[in-house]
């Protein structure tokens, strides 16, 4: 699906998704909306206006924009929207300001990305805060000054939040209903209208909501606003008139951010030099989905050089680490991610140590690769997909845009050159010239997948060439459209939630597609897990998240209950589960009948594979088998299997030390306890402690250095690792 479910930072307000929305509710009363109706009544006029321009970063063209209305009597009315991929929110909002800066009264009503409805509203009288939404309601005492978080907004709640920041000593502030907001100066630099006017702007990070730092552009002064927002890979919202200063305030914001990132992966990724003994470890055959006898694992310059029975004499090892009878695995792969530079932690921490980015920012990804090639970044190893899309009013601004054959020739050429192993073809893409272009992409070594462009069915893709579908939605939809169906738009997810519900899989043409599906080894990504959302009503805890919402900060579980879709009434949801449920159970066919099923998120980084895996189980898979589609699958579909995938010798030591055994119980899988990849140890819960999470597991394995205990080293706190580096997740398709 690729919706954005990240962090907040990455994606516009509306494409915060249900991860990290923020909403709460008000008890017995509604709040205090007279002094709104009495604005309109008096007709206040408004004394400033200032309007944002969104422009995508590929396409270089306004999808959006946000205007902001200052009246005369102190509300400020706020209209926001945005459309892209052939969806995007609209929100009206309205709000007053207290004598601390933060917000008294604040109202925002309209639609979520995927149309669920939004009705939000806050106030405070003295020290009495209330709230409430769809969802959620609650009310608090305050002492002081406090800042409300909505679950759904514009941009403008954060220009609130700069400058009521500005007033503090020390530059901090209390969330509602919890938390502490932080922020600090990054860079300044100045900048020119397009009328030659210039100002200074400052780069600010805040830290305290989401996993990951937000970045804002400020003006300078006593009385800062927010000036742009830079959302690399997605594009940028700035003031109208300056959007010519977007090139520079990114090439800026990149650099200050690297510089945290290359800090948290100095402090939490361990060089393990020399000669690395991992003892008395389970090892997780992925070959045979078994566990193997105790053995000891020889590991020397991020390879594998022998595997023998445990209690092997070592000879001059640098480093031993004492498995102690845990359980091994091959490190994870994600075959459904789209990566940015502060998903890479929530990845490690999971066990996750190769990524398959499904669309990207072709010049973001590949600085990423870089970048994580020569160790500054705390990243899993990317296999990068070349992502290929159509020119429509609903074209993602992904990878490249193309017209013709000869345009997505040059595209795949220039993918090919770069070692790209596979081409991701998406919704918008010319039908017409399909069959050539996949045979092109297939003539120069790559594997071919994507969503089913508009206009054509699941089995015509597959005529056409293809050798994987992303999404269950998109495989389904071969069973519930016809040529003139809309694709593009929310139908490729209402008709699902609507219609599979009485989908026959006993049926003549659902057998034939399904032994079609074996016969020619077409991979299947489902993505069950960002696929829940379909059958999630306002205040329910989605279902992939229950497993973790107790360890996350409380904004981010907080936003585990927002709902995504619109779902009216009992009978819709009762509906729409039914067809979830079904959609978890087809998984089960195809793989009962020999269909490769890889695993893949689409969602928040690391944690979200694990839901994934617990969703194969719940789909008919034993939990061995789910960890085999985790490790040999994933890299089968990557063509990593000469180096990954299994614990061998000759392979990178990409090895996961897990606690219990995710063998008989597949939710063991989530308490990682150490993880080596690319010549480093690393441990989860030093990165738990600087995402603000409460750890899966505490105990860390004893690690020696020249027979001398050094865990202490290696498995200690963090202190002040959080305000380098906070993290999370991104998208449906």
């Amino acid at each position: 699906m690729d919706q954005h479910r990240c962090k907040p930072q990455r994606c516009l307000p509306g494409l915060r998704c249900a991860k990290n929305k923020r909403r709460i509710n008000l008890l017995n009363k509604r709040l205090a909306v007279l002094p709104f109706a009495l604005a309109a009544a008096f007709g206040a006029h408004a004394a400033t206006t200032t309007r944002y321009l969104i422009i995508s970063e590929n396409a270089n063209k306004q999808i959006g924009q946000q205007v902001v209305e200052r009246m005369d009597d102190g509300l400020t009315k706020v209209t926001f929207g945005y459309k892209d991929n052939g969806r995007g929110p609209d929100l009206v909002e309205q709000f007053r300001l207290g004598a601390d800066g933060t917000m008294s009264e604040y109202s925002v009503k309209g639609n979520s990305t995927f149309g669920a409805v939004v009705d939000e509203q806050f106030s405070r009288k003295g020290d009495q805060a209330q709230w409430k939404s769809t969802s959620e309601q609650g009310q608090t005492t305050v002492s002081g000054a406090a800042a409300y978080l909505p679950l759904n907004s514009s941009f403008e709640v954060e220009s609130v939040a700069i400058a009521a920041l500005a007033k503090t000593p020390d530059a901090k502030l209390a969330l509602l209903p919890s938390g502490t907001l932080s922020q600090r100066q990054l860079d300044q630099v100045e900048v020119t209208s397009s009328s030659g006017q210039k100002q200074t702007v400052r780069l600010l990070a805040q830290t305290g909501v989401g996993l990951s730092p937000s970045f804002y552009w400020a003006t300078a002064g006593d009385n800062p606003r927010l000036f742009a927002v830079v959302m690399p890979g997605f594009g940028s919202m700035l003031e109208e008139g300056w959007q010519a200063a977007a090139p520079e305030l990114a090439r800026r914001q990149k650099s200050a951010e690297s510089q945290m990132l290359t800090d948290a992966a100095a402090r939490l990724q361990h060089p393990l030099h020399g000669l690395t003994v991992v003892r008395n470890a389970r090892i997780f055959d992925s070959e045979k989905a078994t566990l193997g006898k105790p053995s000891d694992i020889y590991v020397l310059r991020g390879r594998i050089t022998s595997v023998q029975p445990a209690g092997s004499p070592v000879r001059a090892a640098d480093n031993v680490i004492d498995a102690a009878g845990r359980v091994v695995l091959p490190g994870l792969f994600d075959l459904h991610g789209h990566v940015d530079r502060w998903s890479g932690a929530l990845n490690m921490a999971a066990g996750v140590t190769s990524v398959r980015d499904m669309g990207n920012d072709n010049a973001q990804l590949q600085a990423m690769l870089d970048e994580t090639a020569d160790g500054k970044l705390l990243a899993p190893q990317v296999v990068p997909a070349g992502f290929l899309e159509g020119e429509s009013p609903y074209s993602a601004n992904n990878g490249f845009v193309i017209k013709d054959l000869k345009e997505a020739r040059d595209a795949i050429d220039w993918y090919a050159e770069r070692g790209y192993p596979q081409l991701k073809i998406y919704n918008s893409f010319p039908k017409a010239i399909l069959k050539d272009t996949v045979a092109y992409a297939h003539s120069r070594g790559m594997r071919v997948s994507g969503h089913i462009p508009a206009g054509l069915r699941a089995q015509e893709a597959l005529d056409a060439g293809y050798d994987e579908i992303q999404h269950i939605n998109q495989v389904l939809l071969n069973f519930l459209v016809k040529p003139d169906t809309e694709t593009r738009n929310l139908n490729r997810f209402v008709l699902p939630a609507e219609k599979v519900a009485d989908l026959d899989f006993n049926s003549r043409p659902v057998k034939d597609f399904v032994a079609y599906l074996a016969k020619k080894q077409i991979s299947i990504d489902p993505t069950l897990a960002t696929f829940a959302f379909l059958k999630q009503r306002d205040g329910d805890m989605n279902e992939p998240y229950a497993s973790v919402a107790s360890h996350m900060p409380p904004d981010v579980a907080r936003g585990f209950k927002v709902g995504t879709m619109k779902i009216d009434g009992d009978a819709q949801l009762k509906r729409y589960e039914k067809s979830y449920a079904k959609m978890v159970d087809f998984v089960g066919v195809m793989y009962k009948a020999g269909v490769p099923i890889v695993a893949g998120t689409d969602d928040i980084a690391g944690f979200t594979l694990h839901s994934e895996l617990a969703l194969l189980v719940k789909a008919g898979l034993t939990p061995a088998q789910a960890l085999q589609v985790a490790t040999r699958n994933g890299a089968r579909y990557t063509r990593t299997s000469n180096d990954r995938g299994s614990i061998t010798p000759g392979k990178l030591a990409d090895i996961v030390l897990v606690d219990g055994d995710p063998t008989k119980n597949i939710e063991d899988v989530r308490k990682v306890s150490a993880v080596i990849t690319r010549g480093f140890l690393i441990y989860p819960r030093e990165i738990d402690a600087a995402l603000g999470i409460a750890p899966f597991v505490t105990a860390a394995p004893m690690v020696t250095r020249s027979d001398k205990p050094v865990a202490a080293a290696y498995g200690g706190s963090n202190e002040g690792a959080r305000a380098r580096i906070e993290a999370s997740a991104r998208k449906h398709d």
